[in-house]
Order: structure tokens, then sequence, then C-alpha cells
């Protein structure tokens, strides 16, 4: 288990995170993205961006490091498991969605880089 951190660090991480989501809300609009809801919170998980392009819905996790290779590690199983049950909890609030191509994307962002777009990263359970 990592040790805690201080107050203004833990502070500093959410103000990166929450700027990192900007970065990815702005890059994928670029890549003619609309973002339909952020920060989508339920059932014990967090979706960081849930966008659409034509007949597809992805569900976004942002993951801000100092390199990319770091922000990747950071999505782990329980990760996962987090965003699954928000994503299941997003889909029945939604119904409109049955009819649309679903996946889970990874945006990861580093500094002073153009943020790298993963595709269908996480495996959606079905």
């Amino acid at each position: 288990m990592a040790p805690r951190r201080d107050p203004a660090s833990r502070r500093a991480a959410l103000r990166w995170g929450l700027q990192a989501e900007v970065v990815a809300a702005v890059f994928l609009s670029l890549k003619f993205y609309a973002v339909l809801a952020r920060r989508y919170t339920a059932a014990g998980g967090e979706i960081d961006l849930v966008v659409r392009r034509g007949r597809t819905i992805a569900f976004v996790e942002v993951k801000a490091r100092g390199d990319f290779g770091a922000a990747a590690d950071a999505i782990g199983e329980e990760k996962r498991r987090r965003i699954m049950r928000a994503i299941s909890r997003w889909c029945a609030r939604n119904p409109w969605s049955e009819s649309f191509v679903l996946r889970c994307d990874v945006v990861l962002v580093a500094p002073w880089r153009w943020p790298r777009h993963i595709v269908d990263a996480l495996a959606m359970d079905d």
C-alpha cells in the first residue's frame, strides 16, 4: 500500500487530474468526438468521459502521470472493475445507447506531450 500523501500534494494531484480530463476532452473533440458526460459517477465507480462519434459511444478513462508508461500502469484490475460497474449503470440509465457500438478507451496524458488515445483499451464485460 502506498504511503498517504499530505493534503497539499493530494490537492495538486487532483488539480492535475482535472486538467488532464480537460486536455483529453479537447483532444477528443479535435478528433470529432462529442462529449456526452464528464466525471459520471455511479455504483462505486467513475467514468472520466463519455464521448460519441457517429454510431460509437466510448467510455474514456483518463490517466495523467509523468510519462505514458506510468499512466498506463496506473489502471489496475480494481479500477477496471469500478469503471465497468459505472458503465453498466450509465447504459441502464441511457437505454437509447443500446443501438450504438460501445467500447472503453483510455487517454494517457503526460507533461509536454500530445495525449495518447488508445481505442478499445479495456475489455468490456458482457
